[in-house]
């Protein structure tokens, strides 16, 4: 449909504790260049994308908007919340008022791809909701509070939810208000769409789309990276 307009919201405000370091790790240079440049580029090379809405810290802004508005897809970079959520509703209310459709996706997934950002837009555009995911390969615990095993989940079942995570742009604002009106503690959209009971959509992506997260994840990066 041509009348559809996607904006990607790209989350880059975490405070990177994790990391052990003070820059953001929006910031740690991957093979010389800024990771989010990666990120950002990923989105611009999306036909689907429209825009480009980049939420920071306040202390980043600077540093990623130079970087950021070298790809005319971008239109703004404002800053993040205190929490995941702030920071994404601020993203959406700095996109445009014609978007039919927000891809949220985490900054720190920097090997992200187009053809990636396509399929699960193509998906939710069906559904009107949809995510990145891969099945898990480990064998999972869940672990009780003496820290021993209590039960061993069928592996077959599970996946790991990656981002982007698409939505119709009217059902994600009412995900938004629900969680907000609710107190509700979440760990990704998925879960807000799920709780004003919208299924969401698991389109199968790569395990390369691997999160930047500890100082062993930017070695695996800039191998991934070299290695295309």
């Amino acid at each position: 449909m041509s009348d559809r307009y996607t904006t990607a919201i790209i989350v880059a405000a975490g405070d990177s504790t994790r990391m052990g370091t003070k820059m953001s790790k929006q910031l740690i240079p991957l093979c010389g260049r800024p990771a989010i440049e990666y990120t950002i580029r990923a989105f611009h090379e999306c036909d689907q994308i429209r825009e480009i809405v980049v939420v920071a810290r306040s202390q980043d802004i600077n540093d990623i908007a130079h970087t950021a508005f070298s790809f005319k897809k971008v239109m703004t970079v404002t800053a993040g919340g205190k929490t995941r959520a702030e920071s994404v509703s601020r993203g959406v209310r700095a996109a445009s008022r014609q978007t039919t459709h927000f891809a949220i996706h985490d900054g720190a997934r920097v090997l992200i791809t187009p053809d990636e950002i396509s399929r699960v837009l193509n998906a939710a555009y069906e559904t009107s909701a949809a995510t990145l995911g891969t099945p898990v390969t480990d064998t999972v615990k869940v672990i009780g509070e003496d820290g021993n095993i209590l039960s061993t989940p069928d592996r077959s079942s599970l996946w790991a939810v990656q981002t982007p995570q698409v939505f119709e742009a009217d059902l994600y604002r009412r995900a938004i208000e629900n969680a907000v009106a609710n107190q509700l503690s979440v760990t990704d959209d998925c879960a807000m769409v799920e709780a004003i009971g919208v299924p969401v959509k698991v389109v199968r992506g790569e395990y390369t789309n691997i999160k930047l997260t500890t100082p062993s994840d930017v070695v695996i990066a800039e191998a991934l990276i070299k290695r295309k």
